[in-house]
């Protein structure tokens, strides 16, 4: 399959297409433009001859046209200067022609209707002088008929004057080379220069490619390098990214080695215990508890999702709503109020196994130690989540001991202390806190706030 085209190149190509574009359509507007003002400016100077020869015209007593013999334009007078001239005298039937015309047959322009301009560009016939075979001499034409009155009398002339378009064609051809030479010039210069501009503008993309092959040769942790704003936000989340997977295979690790090391107690009782056969029934089903409540925690450690820069906005009032209703399922035995304190549009970006894990367990601890009364309060503050739970029971005698860090799951009181030290792993996953406290209930306070990821 054909590799698609870069950035880099797409962008080239893009910028060339519509440079091309551009200069094609300005040069053919410019070209287009100068041809017509030298062509009206030819025709101005064809109809001041025009002028020219009616203000020299006589008609005789008999309706003669009579011409002086000097002309005030010397090219009339000069044969094949490239400028002709010829008066028809339509009722007499007689045309004058200008001393340039010698020897040529031109195509003025004799039928018209009176008071009328004529602007045109005529071809004269093969074969003339100076003209190559198979060619046709091509002019601008310019005629204007009038009613010339004398003697009471009007006669009808037209007054005809042609150009050799040669000399105009050169010089729009002068001007075409030179307009298109400097556009293709200009062209290049600019496509040269956006180049560059490109190459230094996405230049902090390849940086970043090469920070990103360096991380997965193991070269480097994270990329380091400083971006534009636009890229700013990606090397952030790449990086928070980064941690959070790096974080969670630490958590494998140390849950596996925790696990191997906590499982090390249970079993050696259970290894002792067989020279005891009439102790073995109990102490294996007291180590089987112990390894059960061993391995729950170390799962639930492995298992915590982190904080989750990607996932979606959690509503978490549902959530305490199902706690709630499952454990008042669970102590059904005791007169436990629940309070819930949680707006119903509150929510947060993490994994829902983690809200229920991390709700459930200080929620069933408050349940299980309650006597009466267990109040949950969850509120929002800046860029922190925070969770108070209170109950009404005895408390925590050392709540320093509680949540000691290092605090080997073997050495707990059965009971006591597991569900707290899976959501204290959970919590530090989230990038939070867990403390403990007495609550004005009289009971434990357990206060958790998780930072935004």
């Amino acid at each position: 399959m054909k590799s698609p085209l870069s950035i880099r190149a797409r962008l080239i190509w893009g910028a060339f297409v519509v440079l091309l574009v551009f200069l094609a359509g300005a040069g053919g507007a410019v070209q287009q433009a100068y041809v017509d003002s030298v062509r009206a400016q030819r025709f101005a100077r064809l109809q001041t001859t025009i002028y020219l020869l009616m203000a020299g015209a006589e008609l005789n007593a008999q309706g003669a046209l009579v011409m002086p013999v000097a002309l005030a334009e010397p090219r009339l007078s000069l044969p094949a200067s490239g400028l002709y001239a010829n008066i028809a005298n339509l009722d007499k039937n007689e045309e004058w022609q200008s001393s340039s015309t010698l020897g040529l047959n031109l195509p003025f322009q004799r039928q018209q209707a009176p008071g009328q301009w004529h602007f045109d560009t005529v071809r004269a016939a093969q074969g003339q002088p100076g003209v190559p075979a198979g060619a046709a001499r091509a002019f601008l034409a310019a005629s204007y008929a009038v009613k010339w009155s004398v003697n009471d009398r009007a006669a009808p002339l037209v007054f005809s004057v042609l150009e050799d378009k040669t000399v105009f064609d050169q010089e729009l051809q002068a001007f075409e080379r030179t307009l298109w030479s400097w556009l293709g010039g200009t062209g290049l210069l600019l496509l040269l220069t956006q180049t560059l501009l490109l190459r230094w503008g996405l230049a902090p993309l390849g940086r970043m490619a090469r920070e990103i092959q360096h991380i997965e040769q193991g070269e480097q942790a994270r990329v380091e390098g400083r971006y534009p704003m636009e890229l700013a936000g990606l090397t952030h989340n790449l990086n928070g990214l980064m941690d959070q997977e790096r974080a969670r295979q630490t958590r494998y690790k140390d849950a596996l080695d925790d696990l191997a090391h906590s499982l090390k107690t249970p079993l050696a009782a259970l290894r002792a215990s067989l020279d005891a056969p009439a102790e073995l029934p109990a102490m294996v089903a007291l180590q089987v508890d112990r390894m059960n409540d061993i391995v729950v925690h170390q799962l639930g450690r492995a298992g915590a999702s982190g904080a989750a820069r990607f996932a979606p906005q959690l509503a978490l009032a549902p959530i305490l709503g199902r706690i709630r209703d499952t454990l008042a399922k669970v102590y059904v035995d005791k007169p436990l109020a629940f309070t819930l304190d949680c707006p119903p549009d509150l929510s947060w970006r993490m994994d829902e196994g983690d809200a229920f894990e991390m709700l459930g367990n200080v929620l069933d601890n408050a349940a299980k130690w309650a006597q009466h009364k267990v109040s949950v309060r969850l509120w929002v503050d800046g860029k922190r989540l925070f969770i108070r739970v209170c109950d009404d029971g005895p408390g925590f005698a050392d709540p320093g001991a509680v949540l000691a860090r290092r605090l080997r799951l073997d050495e707990r009181v059965p009971g006591h202390g597991i569900g707290l030290a899976v959501v204290k792993d959970l919590v530090a996953s989230h990038q939070g806190e867990l403390t403990v406290s007495k609550a004005a209930l009289g009971g434990a306070q357990i206060d958790i706030f998780l930072q935004s990821p």
